[in-house]
């Protein structure tokens, strides 16, 4: 059986970090996804598709990603049953994220901070290595 998701959207807003009784992180957040084709009268239909995240993905979804950024999710589709305060049962759909991509390039970003990839548990920072020239004649190589 197979059951993976992945969507691209931008956030509707900013995303909600909360911590389970036990510490756990948790952050529930919403992605507007337009549809790939059009009404009859030209316009897009827009999803509006709920996600959670979990432990080291939802913190990094907490720090980097705000409203109105682009994200790509990849996870898998959740149904859950619960009953609303007048005591009628209910059923949500949700996406569970699995990992968490920017979507956005850097100059679509407007200045907050940002990191590229998915989620690691250490953002890494790229630096150029610095290169030594050698002093090698061509008879010196191997090839």
């Amino acid at each position: 059986m197979l059951n993976r998701i992945i969507i691209m959207g931008r956030l509707t807003r900013d995303p909600e970090l909360r911590q389970t009784q036990s510490g756990i992180a948790v952050v529930s957040f919403t992605l507007a996804v337009d549809r790939s084709f059009k009404k009859e009268d030209g316009e897009k239909e827009t999803d509006f598709i709920d996600i959670v995240a979990w432990r080291g993905t939802a913190e990094f979804v907490n720090k980097y990603f705000f409203k109105g950024k682009m994200a790509v999710v990849e996870g898998r589709l959740q149904l859950r049953d619960w009953t609303d305060k007048e005591g009628n049962k209910r059923r949500s759909a949700e996406v569970v994220a699995d990992n968490v991509f920017f979507g956005d390039s850097k100059k679509e970003d407007d200045g907050r901070p940002s990191a590229g990839g998915p989620y690691s548990p250490a953002p890494t920072v790229y630096t150029e290595p610095e290169y030594t020239e050698l002093d090698l004649d061509d008879g010196d190589l191997p090839f």
